[in-house]
């Protein structure tokens, strides 16, 4: 279940289907059996389902994950979220908190599911880039925290040389079609780096 903001919707791609298609392709031609849950569907992809809102803050992706997690029972939740809080300036310094209370709220939900977990993009503001930063930072303390107690979670981290760069965006917040390709290496790499640790309900 790709789950998040309008990053996961897809904004700025070319087609519509953000890094959904790409990684879909990318684990499918590697041998996994995908099939995308959610309650949307937007771009060009057949089986495109989602569940990504365009300008939703944590806590409303929260409530729209629980609601569908609920539904369909997701195994693996890719989840990027916390932009629109950064560039809303909305109670950054307990962000963290917010998305590890959503992460709990989904494990219950969805008993056994894995999660990967995204850093934020860079953002071409300085001052909002500033705030992802300091939440990107608090993000990996908190899946390392939860790594160390069992959780079925690991870290996408799209906040380095190979996720994408400032120059990959196309308003300086969301994916060029070059940018949500490499969203897709990251994410595909870190759900290979799952099925390697044994975190995955392999169907």
């Amino acid at each position: 279940m790709p789950l998040g903001g309008s990053i996961t919707y897809g904004v700025g791609s070319s087609d519509g289907n953000g890094y959904r298609k790409l990684l879909y392709e990318a684990l499918t031609n590697s041998g996994f059996t995908v099939t995308m849950l959610g309650s949307r569907r937007t771009g060009t992809m057949d089986g495109g389902s989602h569940e990504g809102w365009r300008g939703f803050k944590i806590s409303e992706i929260h409530e729209k994950g629980v609601k569908s997690a609920k539904a369909h029972a997701p195994n693996v939740f890719t989840i990027n979220s916390g932009a629109n809080d950064c560039i809303q300036d909305f109670d950054v310094g307990n962000a963290v908190t917010r998305i590890d209370d959503m992460l709990h709220c989904l494990w219950e939900a969805s008993p056994g599911s894995t999660t990967v977990l995204s850093t934020l993009l860079k953002n071409k503001n300085a001052t909002v880039n500033a705030r992802v930063v300091d939440l990107n930072n608090r993000i990996r303390q908190i899946v390392r925290q939860r790594e160390t107690e069992g959780k079925k979670i690991v870290l996408a981290d799209m906040d380095t040389p190979h996720g994408p760069q400032v120059g990959d965006l196309v308003d300086g917040t969301h994916p060029n079609d070059e940018g949500y390709k490499k969203m897709a290496d990251v994410w595909y790499n870190s759900i290979k780096t799952a099925a390697s640790k044994g975190l995955l309900q392999l169907t």
